[in-house]
């Protein structure tokens, strides 16, 4: 996608205020480190400032605006609410809002220590989300597929981080995929999703997960796409857990979610190493957690014995 060929400063963030939402305008600001397609500023203690700064971050932004507020009161951890929409300008010719700030440290840069009560947090979280999904939810252009259909990324991932001898072991991690790709389709309703879950998008407070951040890949389909963070948030140990708790994702979705978390895993791997080398996107975090992640995922965890109970 196309960049913005706009700086994002705090002066600019601040002009845009003064015109458009006067009344916070006299607020502090911030830049927030790290963001992908938006640029975050911290607005006072309680709000931020959503600066999209790729072309199609507009869209995703309005698609937050719209479902958040309809989705949020009935999750039980903290997620950005829109507060007020700001209009393209001359100043700034994109969509640009202003949302509730989730305290808390990323995941990508601290670490979970209490993994019982972060996979029930998880799962309850999850559970809440996990519902049908009206007619007109969206859907993703990316992400949703089964797993069979999405060999193509699996494979070019696992090409672009294996050339300099990787540190995981590539048969157990095909393997892994192999069988999600056996697997049979969802064949529940379309449920709203997360769609983009890894460990720069949740927050930890006191050792444990403490809110869920960037919406903008949210869209309606199978729920293993969101299970497999319990592989790639969890901690070791406590994926059993999480899916006792979560109690709805029967043997194919578990096969299917585990197979999804090795693809996201390698893909962290990737954005880790492009950090490294000093390449636009890189994260030099991600690569730690992708590792960690891999091995959870290699290692495994038993898959439910009986489908799941209806609720």
């Amino acid at each position: 996608m196309t960049g913005c060929e706009i700086e994002i400063t705090a002066e600019l963030v601040q002009g845009l205020l003064k015109d458009q939402h006067p009344d916070l305008a006299e607020l502090p600001v911030r830049e927030v480190a790290g963001g992908w397609g938006n640029q975050m500023w911290r607005l006072g203690d309680e709000l931020a400032v959503r600066m999209p700064r790729l072309e199609g971050a507009p869209d995703l932004l309005r698609k937050e605006c719209r479902w958040l507020p309809l989705l949020a009161p009935r999750l039980p951890l903290p997620v950005p609410t829109p507060v007020r929409i700001g209009e393209p300008s001359a100043r700034f010719p994109w969509h640009w809002s202003i949302m509730t700030w989730v305290h808390g440290e990323p995941l990508d840069h601290s670490s979970i220590s209490r993994g019982a009560h972060a996979a029930d947090t998880l799962a309850g979280f999850l559970r809440a989300l996990h519902v049908a999904a009206p007619a007109d939810a969206p859907a993703s252009a990316d992400r949703g597929a089964h797993p069979k259909n999405c060999t193509e990324g699996f494979e070019g991932f696992l090409r672009a981080v294996t050339p300099g001898g990787p540190a995981f072991d590539v048969r157990a991690v095909r393997a892994v995929w192999d069988d999600a790709v056996a697997a049979p389709e969802w064949e529940g309703p379309r449920v709203w999703l997360h769609g983009d879950l890894h460990p720069a998008n949740v927050v930890v407070s006191d050792g444990t997960l403490s809110g869920v951040i960037d919406f903008d890949a949210m869209f309606a389909g199978d729920p293993a796409w969101d299970l497999a963070a319990a592989w790639v948030l969890l901690p070791a140990g406590a994926g059993p857990r999480f899916f006792e708790v979560y109690a709805r994702a029967d043997e194919a979705t578990v096969r299917r979610a585990r197979g999804l978390a090795a693809m996201k895993s390698l893909f962290l791997v990737l954005m880790g190493q492009s950090g490294d080398r000093g390449l636009p996107g890189g994260k030099p975090a991600w690569g730690p957690a992708g590792h960690a992640a891999l091995e959870r995922v290699t290692s495994g965890f038993g898959r439910p014995s009986r489908t799941a109970p209806e609720d």
